[in-house]
């Protein structure tokens, strides 16, 4: 957390209101998500017990199950969860368009471009909390693996035909939730904490009635005591006015209402099935039926509150404007879709439950690459988060003051003209450090030569500026949220610039800064290089596990799928 993300909790404690952290969204928001609510049964994470899950705000569908412990229920409620999912998810599959990806060449192993095709969209499922995010990981896992009746008509609990499919569509997004800045799986309270600062801990933002309180207090009150009443307040029945659903429950409401009603659904579910005759049963069925309803108004009581909630949500993120390098990030996530997309068409076996040597490797390695450039293009498109790095001495912004033209020696001199910049801002510089800035969107590099050291007695120059007049990543835009930066006297930075200039002896309009100019030079890479290359999966070496097993069987047949998973005490309640 940099100094900034500080400053801005103090400040929101002090007001009693939220206070920016972003002045941009950084993450990309479908025009059509899909919202889940999920509730589950206490102390059983693997039995939910109901959810809202839908599209449009004021109608969501309602998915309940009566007894969480019974499976043919928990299979009814999949199958219906499977009705909803699929068919948002597969209605982007076929809208694509023509694009280039870099792939390797089989014969040669030489890098080539290779036009395919890449969906134009992709479904994006959003969540309260994250704990909803390992809910959905959680549902994938025990899903992908099981085993219809059509697959094996020997299986003793063949799934519904469809449910399989959904555990790998849910595996793939929350393996995909993993990825930084990705946005295929978001929590919807990651997502507000992301943009606004509260004066809670981490741990209490994840609280979504809270948080929206510190984001939506009116002027006046206090953003503490709203969330205090969203946390606390209960009706006259002792019931939180905020239940804090997705997919946890509230112990009162458990105890009180949801034990017994569902108790109350046990009793007619036995007596009807020990009915005598049809008159009977015709009686005990309605008794059944008024039981589930009970189960479904109360599931319904706590799930949409936290619909709502989350729609709040979406409306205060749509106020800000979206970051430039969103775009890319999402365009990511469609090549993410439309990979599996072709998994899944080309009947490949489902997600391993462990990656092999090399798999693993990628992902981590995929991981921090990401990890690394989110937190570069998030501070080149938002002036607040740029001025956290240059507190840091991790950027520096002023206005170029000199340009002396020089060149490389060689026989073919390359221009290497010396910036002059004014700051005030106090980066980590050592000789031969090398420093970036965005140029028409790529990154200009350039060489840390020395101080001036006449720059300490000249202070800030005529107009006063200081180190605050471009915390914007580069692009000559003013940096409002960096002003004031290091008010302590600038001092002059010589940079030698090193690219971004053109082929010929001089170089090309634009590209040499001029005096005058407001920049501001991160001394961390815009983009991330890539690792060493990992050996083939077949070549593992013994140390990391070995190669991974065969994929054909002795006799040269394929292999087949990999087996459900085993019966446990824990599947047989």
């Amino acid at each position: 957390m940099t100094l900034i993300d500080n400053l801005a909790r103090l400040e929101a404690a002090a007001s009693g209101r939220a206070r920016p952290r972003a002045t941009v969204r950084h993450r990309h928001l479908s025009e059509r998500p899909l919202v889940l609510v999920p509730l589950v049964t206490a102390g059983e994470a693997g039995a939910p017990l109901g959810a809202l899950i839908g599209t449009e705000r004021t109608s969501p569908r309602l998915l309940t199950v009566a007894q969480p412990r019974d499976r043919d229920l928990r299979f009814a409620f999949l199958s219906q969860l499977a009705e909803v999912l699929l068919p948002y998810v597969e209605s982007f599959a076929d809208d694509v368009e023509a694009a280039e990806r870099t792939e390797t060449d089989p014969e040669t192993g030489k890098r080539v471009k290779v036009e395919t095709e890449l969906c134009a969209d992709a479904p994006q499922l959003i969540v309260p909390s994250r704990a909803g995010v390992e809910f959905v990981r959680l549902l994938g896992r025990s899903m992908r693996f099981r085993r219809t009746a059509e697959q094996d008509p020997d299986a003793p609990y063949p799934a519904p035909p469809r449910v399989p499919l959904l555990g790998r569509w849910l595996t793939h997004y929350g393996e995909r939730s993993r990825v930084p800045g990705s946005a295929l799986l978001l929590a919807m309270t990651d997502l507000l904490s992301r943009h606004w600062a509260t004066g809670q801990s981490s741990l209490e933002e994840q609280h979504l009635g809270a948080l929206l309180a510190w984001i939506e207090a009116p002027e006046g009150t206090s953003g503490e005591a709203a969330a205090l009443r969203a946390e606390l307040a209960r009706d006259a029945d002792g019931q939180l006015l905020c239940p804090p659903a997705g997919p946890a429950t509230d112990p009162a409401f458990d105890n009180d209402l949801l034990a017994p009603a569902i108790e109350r659904h046990d009793r007619a579910r036995s007596a009807l099935a020990a009915a005598a005759d049809g008159v009977e049963a015709d009686a005990l069925l309605a008794s059944l039926a008024a039981a589930e309803r009970e189960i479904e108004a109360l599931v319904a009581s706590r799930t949409r509150p936290t619909w709502d909630a989350v729609w709040r949500g979406l409306d205060a993120l749509c106020t800000l404007p979206e970051a430039p390098h969103a775009v890319d990030r999402w365009r990511g996530d469609r090549w993410s879709f439309t990979g599996h997309r072709d998994r899944v068409a080309a009947g490949e076996p489902p997600q391993p439950r462990v990656d092999d040597a090399v798999t693993a490797a990628n992902k981590l390695a995929t991981r921090e690459r990401e990890q690394a450039r989110l937190e570069a293009q998030e501070a080149l498109d938002d002036p607040l988060v740029m001025a956290g790095r240059r507190l840091a001495g991790e950027a520096f912004a002023g206005v170029v003051t000199d340009v002396v033209m020089t060149y490389s020696e060689g026989r073919s001199p390359r221009p290497r003209p010396l910036v002059t910049v004014r700051t005030a801002d106090r980066p980590h510089l050592d000789p031969g450090v090398k420093v970036y800035r965005s140029l028409d969107g790529k990154a200009q590099s350039a060489q840390f030569v020395t101080y001036d050291v006449e720059g300490e007695d000249e202070g800030e120059g005529e107009d006063g500026r200081d180190g605050g007049d471009g915390g914007d990543g580069g692009d000559g835009r003013d940096g409002a949220a960096g002003r004031g930066v290091g008010d302590g006297g600038g001092s002059l930075v010589v940079l030698r610039v090193l690219d971004k200039m053109g082929r010929g002896k001089e170089p090309d309009a634009g590209s040499v800064p001029e005096a005058g100019d407001r920049l501001c030079w991160t001394l961390f890479e815009h983009e991330q290089r890539g690792g060493p290359k990992l050996p083939d999966p077949e070549d593992t070496p013994w140390t990391h596990g070995g190669p991974p097993q065969s994929a054909t069987t002795p006799s040269g047949a394929p292999a087949p799928g990999e087996s459900p998973d085993p019966v446990t005490a824990e599947d047989v309640l």
